[in-house]
This record gives C-alpha cells, structure tokens and sequence, in this order.
C-alpha cells in the first residue's frame, strides 16, 4: 500500500517553536516530525511515499531526496500555489489505483496499520478515517457514527454541539481509488474534510476506525512540548495496538459520578469532584481508561438505549470540558430477574457480561489487546472487586468516603515506579 503525506503545511500556530521551516520539518528532540511519519510507515512494510510540498518544499527534498537514506521510496508532488487540504491529489488521479494511505504531514503516530487496514477492507467505505478521543474536543470536529461505524454527523468546532461523545479525525484516512471522482476538471484549492469526506457521509460511505493508539498534532507550543515528553517516555511507541496494553478498569456510578442510584436522564449525571482530574492522570500516563459497567434500568425497562447513549455523551462532554477523556465503555443491559412493568424480555437474562462476572473485561481485553494482568480495576461495590478479581486484575481499589477514584489513581501511578 502506498502513502499519501500532506506536507505543504506552514504551522502558523506554532511559528514560535520554529517558523523557519515547513511544519513537517519542525525538529522534535532533534529530528523532523515527518521523520518520524516515515519512519513509522517504514517499520510497517510500507515504502512506497508520496510527498505533497509547497511552502518551503526544497527544504523537504534537501534533507530526505528519494528515501534511500531511510530505506524508503519517495515521489514528490509540488503544489506551485496553496491547494489546501486536498487539491493536490489531484495531480494523482492518474496515478493510484488501490487503497492508499492520507496522513496529515504534522502528526506525531504510532498506529497498527494492518489493523486499520482490515477494518476499511471489512467496511466497504469509500473512505475510512481513524477517530480517537482527544483532551480538547471543544476546539476539534466531532465525529458521530452508528453501532457499525458509518459516519452520521461530522460537527465542526465552530457549529452548535450540545453533548457528543468524544471523537475527533485524528488526521490518518485510508481511501479507496473512488476518492478521485471529487477531483475531475482543473486542480484547484480543496479542504478534504469540508468538499471530500464530509460529501461522503449522506450515501453511507464514509467510516470511522475508533482507536486508541497514539496520534497528536503539533498545532500549538504546548502539544510540541507534550509530544517531546510522550517520545522520551517510549508512550508513543507503546500505544500502538500491536503491542499489549494496559488499561484501569472504571466503575461508573459512585466512581466516576455521584451515585444518585439507576440513572434516567442526563441531568441526574453529576461528576464527583476529582474524577476528571484523576481520569486526565490515566491519560497522560499510558493506561487505557475504560468504564465497565451494569446498567440493568435497560432490561427492567426504565431507560432506553438511547437515553443511557445521551448520559454517557453527557459523561464525555463533561469529562472533555476538563481536559480528560474515556477510551471506551462497556455495558452490561442485562437483568436476570423478571417482573417488572415495561421490562424488555430478550435483555432479561443470566449473561457473561453483568459484574461480579467478568465479561465485559474480556470484551475490552479482546478488542484492545489488553495484558489484564498488568490492569487495575476501580469501584466502589463490591461486585466491582469480584469482577477484577476473576478478570485476573493486577489489583482491584474500592473508592469511598475517604478515598475517592484520584486516590487510586495515585496508588497506581506509584505501583509503576
């Protein structure tokens, strides 16, 4: 599979750290930001590189030529005049004939490619773009999909939102050779996802690939810095999903919210005070932050799946607002019991899923390549314990009165060290 790199960047917001290059070739720890895409690409199996320069391109071809260096291949496409986002795949229309790669030129990415790839090849989708969670969702797009990840709704920042679950375009796309039926006639100035992708979404055929794996832009001095210290500490590397992982385990109510009893609505949903800060730790620090929890007011009838769906969109809005954010949650909506008024018959029944058992846990481990051993569970019932405990946990923390879910969070942060 080829790689399209959209290179042609100036990086205005970060002209502090370095205005005197184009924004790929931006020096972290010593080495360009597009070094790293390639080499990351390369590490893949993925040699075949297409550059798309403009604005100071030369520096680009100077300092990378055709790739030998690097064990790679590269072409360049330069952009006489700025084409924006995508007017310069134009000038590969004729070129490319399979499924190729889109990567935004200034992102720092450690993402497993064959994974990715599979899921747009299972998909069907003319296009496939990697969503993730992002700690400034208010400032970012919002990608809303169904449950088999077509894209409905694509939000730009500057559009109203109300409560959303955090999903952003983290900047990579795999498209299928269709994509060039948007670039007929003369080349001109294109915005991929306002004019191409956004186009997509009313036939069905655009489709989101949900990972957690490590992406970040460098659009402004503080993410620079953050990028140099996640490098440092091997994160970025250890996020790609090739690897194991390591996740804490979240309860829901009483750990992450107040325990108000069975939530119905949105506005019953209060945070407790520390949690988004405790949950911000977990995501700076490598761990996976997964909510699994039973939610047996879907079975007995007293909430639907999509009023339990706006609660945990409420949850994620609240938690973004704070620079903090989930990389998934389970549901169990299973009740075992019956009679009760209004209750669904097929959701009343004894699964794998409902806590103490551990089903959900495998769910996650499966899905995410979770090591559980290595993963910490929080709650604060204890059936939340038993559930760690027979997921095979490292340990398992019951938050109260007196220790609340940032506390365990300092507990587990202390067992790394």
């Amino acid at each position: 599979m080829q790689a399209v790199i959209m290179a042609g960047g100036k990086g205005t917001r970060i002209a502090s750290v370095s205005s005197d290059v184009p924004k790929p070739m931006i020096p972290v720890l010593s080495k360009p930001v597009l070094q790293y895409e390639l080499e990351c690409l390369k590490r893949q199996g993925i040699l075949e590189i297409i550059l798309v320069i403009g604005h100071l391109g030369n520096i680009i071809i100077d300092y990378f030529g055709d790739g030998t260096s690097l064990g790679i291949h590269i072409k360049y496409v330069h952009e006489l005049t700025p084409l924006g986002t995508a007017g310069g795949l134009w000038y590969l229309k004729n070129e490319i004939k399979e499924n190729f790669l889109l990567i935004n030129g200034d992102i720092i990415f450690d993402v497993d490619i064959e994974r990715f790839y599979q899921y747009h090849k299972a998909h069907g989708g003319l296009a496939t773009i990697l969503t993730h969670p992002n700690d400034h969702p208010f400032d970012s797009g919002i990608i809303e999909t169904d449950d088999g990840g077509i894209v409905t709704c694509w939000r730009h920042k500057e559009e109203e939102r109300g409560i959303y679950k955090n999903r952003v375009n983290a900047g990579i796309h795999i498209l299928s050779p269709g994509i060039f039926s948007f670039f007929s006639g003369d080349v001109k100035k294109m915005d991929l996802d306002r004019e191409v992708l956004k186009e997509l979404i009313l036939d069905g055929k655009l489709v989101a690939y949900d990972s957690p794996e490590y992406v970040k832009d460098m659009g402004t001095p503080e993410r620079y810095a953050m990028v140099e210290q996640d490098i440092k500490s091997g994160l970025v590397s250890a996020k790609n999903l090739h690897s194991k992982q390591k996740a804490v385990f979240l309860d829901r109510d009483g750990t992450i919210n107040e325990h108000r009893g069975f939530l119905h609505s949105i506005e019953e949903f209060v945070l407790l005070e520390r949690s988004a800060k405790a949950i911000q730790r977990l995501n700076a620090s490598g761990y996976l932050a997964i909510v699994v929890t039973n939610q047996p007011v879907v079975a007995r009838g007293e909430c639907t799946f999509d009023e339990l769906e706006a609660i945990h969109r409420q949850m994620e809005t609240l938690l973004g607002e704070q620079g903090a954010y989930l990389d998934d949650i389970f549901v169990c909506p299973h009740h075992p019991d019956g009679g009760f008024e209004g209750e669904v018959p097929e959701l009343k029944r004894d699964c794998d899923c409902r806590k103490p058992k551990p089903g959900l846990f495998f769910q996650a481990a499966e899905k995410y390549n979770i090591d559980l051993a290595k993963s910490f569970m929080v709650g604060d019932m204890e059936n939340d314990r038993k559930a760690g405990k027979a997921a095979g946990c490292r340990k398992c923390f019951m938050v109260g009165e007196s220790f609340d879910l940032f506390d365990a969070v300092t507990e587990i942060l202390k067992e790394e060290r």
